[in-house]
């Protein structure tokens, strides 16, 4: 008896100081302990992603892969694996398992190593969180009270959610969310119970376990899991046996970029820190630009198929290196591979070498051992480069133009492979809405991982005849009209200050004498453009093109203004084009739709500006954007969350806007009578059989010295804008000769804006718009359509083709007819010349 009283009195004294010593414990880390209640607002680092508006995977920016789940999105099957394997007293125990601690003490006391755990689901949620990983007894005292804590914080629901999503599992995945797409590139809820277990065994080792490491090491630890769960009743044993004796089927999985976008979306990255700062890529928010998916796929496609065909024209500049000689001997396959592993792919070019040359083919290597034969079809354009306006004669076999060893590139057209090269010009294309500004798809340059400068939003370039169009709405607003002759005739001006004469020219050099606007603008007369500008009033024609947006330090104050020496980007011209377009509103681009949090919650959306067509009663003063904010951005947001209605001001008239844009559709369709020759076709008629519509219009622009080729159309509901040029400024564009061999490119003369922009606007067009219904012709009210002469702008009573039909401003149309006789040698007007 009274051993037993002594043994009671001994145990209730180490009960004492146990708890003692626990309290002691607690007392002496407490301050150290971090506040668990910040769990209940716990932000996931997730990565950023950045979509298509239609839902298609941009980008994503950030190191952690993770792909947060609620607890209700939870496979039960994960849920039991992870507390068969983890923690089977979980639901039982207030954050540590004494027993499973017992039990572990005891394995080590038995065998002197570790080999049973003892952190429950809760311990590991306090480690992932607050604590390091470090083998230390106060980091595992530390983890206890802090699980404690947890546990009388939150429910089971929510630490298994928290547990779920947060734990490190290999390979940047954080979660089993992310998990699932990285070993099996699938949802989480698309697991078999096979991919589960394996899964649910990794948080022992995920380094080490995992699928792709050891495919091995990952069955028998999914056999584990399986044996557990069979074991707490989890699984039947017919399950059990089925997923067992499936083999593991994993490899790496990247994010799955659905849509090539990378100029997008690096602007989305740079806007998003800008607005919420550098903790976005940690945010999990899914950022919606304003991008369509198929106008992206087709512009990027347009331009740098565009661009592959200037460059080829202009001859092929060689091999990229030759890796081994004549006279050495011949790289094995590994080390090929090796070499070729280390290469990048731009897009659709592909690194390959020449591993043998016959007299009409070539026999290549390309990345992972592929054999490919480069046909004479892939070869025979490659005439040698001398410089920009000379080429070479084409080859007749292809020794002249491959040696073996060497590195070259090559791409597929259609299902030909072609012998290519990286284009040392360059392009950039943007496609507006201008209904509301929305950037619809935009293609920076050749590639982005080649260069990352966004030539539509950055480069800055003289834009020569594009900038025609704002010349001639000018002349409109003082009370010209479509059919006022201007003098096609050279100019010769002498300039005082400089002691010399200024003598523009045409391209090419022809003159008609007195021509219509509507055919000046059509066919890009610059001697007509200037004498425009010089009735305008230079200042005033400054003045009146910030209206569209162009920086007045951007408008040079000379007449050589209206030959386009004023700079500026393709997202400005393009800008500029919609106020044409959409009845002559100034909208401001934007490429952001809306922003939403990792579990889909909206925290922005944008509010594009509203054209209000004359229907807007609250709109105070249309024209203040007569004085915009010349410094602003123009890809700044147009509003944010709050549901405020922005109107777009109206910065011309809408038959200043009609007008103009019937001369840009004279630039495709020309006028006159084919039929009997008195015809004549605008600058951009390469766009008549191709599309053959009547909805459709646009502007060529070449500087006079062949630096830069501009196109930008429209098309119903679409603004696009083609630039093609050379980032060294040294470079000219050159010319071409014919070339027997060069199939569809085979196009001879200098480049200019219809024969090296144009084509990918044609391009783009034929593939949006081909089923799309040709819209009927809107006449603005204040419109009406008079005949007139063809050659004097004068109305006339005649039916031929030397009269037409042209549309004016009403009160601006002519009102005498042209003359029909003479007397003594004198021209005299018929009687009731007067239309009124």
């Amino acid at each position: 008896m009274k051993f037993i009283n002594r043994l009671l009195v001994f145990t209730l004294i180490c009960i004492f100081l146990g708890v003692s010593t626990i309290f002691g414990f607690y007392l002496y880390v407490r301050p150290e302990l971090p506040n668990v209640a910040t769990l209940k607002d716990v932000e996931l680092q997730t990565p950023m992603q950045v979509y298509s508006v239609d839902g298609k995977l941009i980008s994503q920016f950030g190191e952690k892969r993770r792909i947060p789940v609620t607890y209700h999105e939870i496979p039960q099957d994960l849920i039991n694996a992870l507390i068969s394997t983890e923690d089977s007293r979980f639901y039982e125990h207030l954050g540590i398992d004494p027993i499973g601690i017992t039990r572990a003490a005891l394995v080590v006391a038995m065998s002197g190593f570790t080999k049973q755990g003892a952190s429950t689901i809760t311990q590991q949620l306090a480690r992932n969180f607050f604590l390091s990983n470090e083998k230390k007894i106060m980091r595992k005292i530390k983890e206890i009270f802090i699980a404690i804590h947890i546990e009388q914080l939150l429910s089971k629901q929510e630490i298994l959610a928290l547990y779920v999503n947060k734990i490190f599992l290999g390979y940047r995945s954080y979660g089993f969310g992310a998990a699932a797409r990285v070993y099996f590139g699938k949802d989480l809820k698309d697991l078999t119970l096979s991919e589960i277990s394996t899964l649910a065994g990794l948080p022992k080792s995920p380094s080490t376990m995992n699928p792709i490491y050891s495919v091995e090491r990952a069955t028998n630890r999914r056999n584990v899991v399986l044996s557990r769960m069979f074991g707490e009743g989890y699984i039947t044993h017919s399950e059990y046996e089925q997923a067992k004796s499936e083999p593991i089927i994993s490899s790496y999985h990247s994010a799955e970029i659905e849509l090539n976008a990378p100029y997008v979306a690096e602007l989305a990255r740079a806007w998003m820190v800008e607005r919420y700062d550098d903790k976005v890529y940690e945010s999990g928010m899914k950022v919606y630009t304003t991008i369509d998916s198929h106008l992206q796929y087709s512009t990027q496609h347009a331009a740098i198929s565009n661009l592959l065909a200037y460059d080829q024209r202009h001859g092929y500049r060689g091999a990229v290196t030759t890796l081994w000689g004549v006279n050495s001997p011949a790289w094995n396959t590994i080390k090929i591979q090796h070499y070729l592993s280390k290469q990048p792919s731009y897009g659709e070019l592909k690194p390959a070498v020449v591993i043998k040359v016959n007299k009409k083919s070539a026999m290549l290597t390309l990345k992972q051992d592929e054999r490919a034969t480069l046909p004479w079809e892939g070869i025979k354009w490659a005439r040698r480069y001398i410089s920009d306006i000379r080429q070479g004669s084409a080859p007749k076999q292809a020794g002249e133009v491959l040696s073996i060893g060497d590195q070259i590139w090559v791409q597929n057209i259609g299902d030909v492979l072609y012998l290519s090269q990286v284009p040392n010009a360059n392009t950039a294309m943007v496609v507006l809405s201008p209904e509301n500004g929305a950037v619809k798809a935009l293609v920076g340059g050749f590639n982005f991982i080649h260069s990352k400068f966004n030539r539509v939003t950055q480069s800055v370039r003289q834009v020569g005849s594009g900038i025609k169009p704002f010349i001639y709405s000018a002349a409109l607003e003082q009370g010209m009209t479509l059919a006022t002759l201007i003098n096609d005739a050279p100019i010769n001006h002498w300039d005082e200050n400089q002691g010399i004469a200024w003598r523009p020219k045409n391209s090419p050099p022809t003159y008609g004498g007195p021509t219509t606007i509507l055919r000046g603008l059509a066919q890009s007369k610059n001697v007509m453009a200037i004498r425009t500008l010089r009735h305008v009033g230079l200042n005033e024609t400054v003045d009146y093109l910030t209206r569209f947006g162009f920086k007045r330090d951007d408008l040079p104050r000379t007449e050589a203004l209206a030959l386009g020496a004023g700079s500026f980007t393709p997202m400005e011209i393009a800008q500029g084009f919609s106020v044409f377009t959409n009845g002559g509103y100034y909208l401001m681009p934007f490429y952001i739709h809306k922003v939403e949090d990792p579990f889909k919650r909206l925290i922005y959306t944008a509010h594009p500006q509203i054209i209000c067509n004359g229907y807007c009663k609250d709109l105070t003063n249309k024209h203040d954007a007569f004085n915009l904010k010349e410094e602003a951005n123009i890809l700044t947001q147009p509003s944010s969350m709050e549901n405020t209605v922005t109107y777009a001001p109206q910065v011309i008239t809408e038959q200043n806007a009609f007008l103009i844009r019937e001369a840009l559709e004279a630039n495709i369709w020309g006028g006159g009578n084919w039929r009997d020759g008195t015809g004549w076709n605008g600058t951009g008629w390469r766009a008549k059989k191709p599309l053959n519509r009547h909805d459709i219009g646009g502007k060529t622009g070449t500087t006079n010295d062949l630096k830069d080729a501009w196109y930008t159309g429209f098309s119903p509901g679409l603004v696009a804008t083609v630039w093609v040029g050379f980032d060294d400024h040294s470079r000219t564009l050159g010319r071409t000769s014919r070339n027997a061999n060069f199939g569809n490119n085979q196009v001879s003369g200098v480049e200019s804006g219809a024969k090296t922009s144009q084509p990918a606007w044609i391009n783009l067009m034929v593939d949006t718009i081909s089923n799309v219904p040709e819209q009927d012709k809107v006449i603005p009210s204040d419109i009406i359509k008079v005949r007139i002469d063809r050659d004097t702008g004068l109305l006339t009573r005649r039916t031929d083709s030397n009269s037409m039909f042209q549309y004016f401003q009403k009160g601006t149309e002519p009102t005498k007819y042209i003359p029909t006789g003479s007397v003594n040698g004198n021209i005299y007007e018929s009687e009731g010349e007067e239309l009124f």
